[in-house]
């Protein structure tokens, strides 16, 4: 190969990885301006309950308690409370598995390995949680591996309790809003779900069953995301009932959950329409009529989804309430036209979308935080 030909492929290799690596430091960089509070509340926590076993309890080198601290207090969504007495009762149970079983069997690598076998048997038992069953195995196979310290075997679990307490004092007085993290996870999801109707009325405008792949896809994308934002709102309803500062948002942030389980929802119905549109689209079920009318009525639903974002997304005030009621009664307008005959859908097919559609309506209308009878209501007999 010419070597201006081997200095062209070079050139086009690095022109292709220097906008990636641009992307991934702007997306690093975004993270850890986000993470800026939770490092230090770690930090504070771990350092904290570190000098807290060893100035006050005097024990040695307490690394239990720092460790605990970072473990309970992590990035993830899962409900704080829950992690913390997971790490605590984890590590409690795990030394005094490993203690029993090393006074009986004495110390070494069999007897290690059989420690670590009967400790995650013993904590799949006891609880589901994974943080559980790690620190369970984990603390009995270093109690068999290290030596016993000089406040003995159950010091260990004793500083895993101070960082728990230091990590579940910090999450309760902390302030940290548990109705802003919900209420942008509502607002992605929602415009999620109106991107998703927009591709379907695509779809059925230009005769595209590709389109309609397309909604399916996205729509189908979205539900670990939606599995993880549910986790992270039942950890929101915790720090709501037992922060004192926060205490007075509990009602709010309940309903807030609701309303994701209806999301949720409606998610899955959206991607069962973009299925049965698929088929419907490539079978040629629909006339031009049909296909125009049912197209309009999935826009004018999207448009009232981006509106039912806008005021989730807000503080209850006056503004936010009047948007959720005008996205109410848009969606209702809506319901009320989802009759075959109304938009000109004859074919059995046709008829099986509207369907589908009148059934994510009563989700949409129940996000909205109408009355479940109440939204059925409005659908035309059939």
């Amino acid at each position: 190969m010419p070597q201006s030909a081997r200095a062209g492929k070079r050139r086009g290799r690095l022109a292709s990885t220097l906008p990636f690596l641009r992307r991934r430091a702007r997306l690093g960089a975004r993270r850890s301006a986000n993470s800026v509070l939770p490092a230090l509340l770690i930090t504070v926590c771990a350092v904290g309950a570190y000098y807290f076993s060893s100035l006050v309890l005097g024990h040695r080198g307490p690394l239990f308690a720092a460790t605990s601290a970072i473990i309970a207090l992590g990035f993830t969504r899962a409900p704080r409370l829950r992690r913390v007495l997971e790490v605590g009762l984890g590590c409690t149970i795990g030394i005094a598995v490993g203690d029993f079983l090393l006074h009986w069997l004495g110390s070494g690598i069999w007897q290690a390995a059989l420690v670590v076998f009967v400790s995650i048997l013993l904590a799949r038992f006891l609880d589901s949680g994974a943080i559980f069953t790690t620190q369970l195995a984990l603390q009995s196979l270093l109690v068999v591996l290290l030596p016993i310290p000089a406040g003995g075997p159950f010091t260990r679990s004793i500083d895993a309790v101070v960082g728990g307490c230091f990590a579940l004092a910090a999450t309760l007085l902390v302030p940290r809003d548990p109705r802003r993290a919900p209420k942008n996870d509502l607002a992605k999801m929602l415009g999620e779900l109106s991107l998703v109707l927009r591709e379907c009325a695509s779809a059925l405008s230009h005769n595209d069953s590709t389109k309609a792949w397309h909604a399916l896809v996205r729509a189908r994308s979205q539900q670990p995301h939606i599995d993880t934002m549910r986790q992270g709102l039942r950890g929101a309803v915790e720090i709501a009932k037992l922060s004192p500062l926060y205490r007075r948002h509990l009602e709010e942030v309940e309903s807030l959950s609701r309303v994701m389980e209806r999301l949720d929802y409606a998610m899955r119905s959206a991607r069962v329409l973009a299925r049965r549109l698929i088929s419907v689209i490539n079978n040629v079920a629909l006339s031009d009529a049909g296909s125009s009318r049912l197209a309009d009525v999935m826009s004018e639903s999207a448009s009232a989804v981006d509106e039912l974002s806008a005021a989730l997304a807000h503080d209850p005030s006056g503004a936010a309430r009047t948007s959720l009621s005008h996205a109410r009664d848009s969606l209702s307008e809506i319901a009320t036209e989802l009759h075959p005959a109304t938009l000109e859908i004859t074919r059995l097919e046709g008829e099986a979308v509207v369907l589908l559609f009148r059934t994510l309506m009563v989700d949409l209308l129940e996000t909205a935080k109408m009355d479940p009878d109440e939204a059925r209501s409005l659908l035309p007999k059939l």
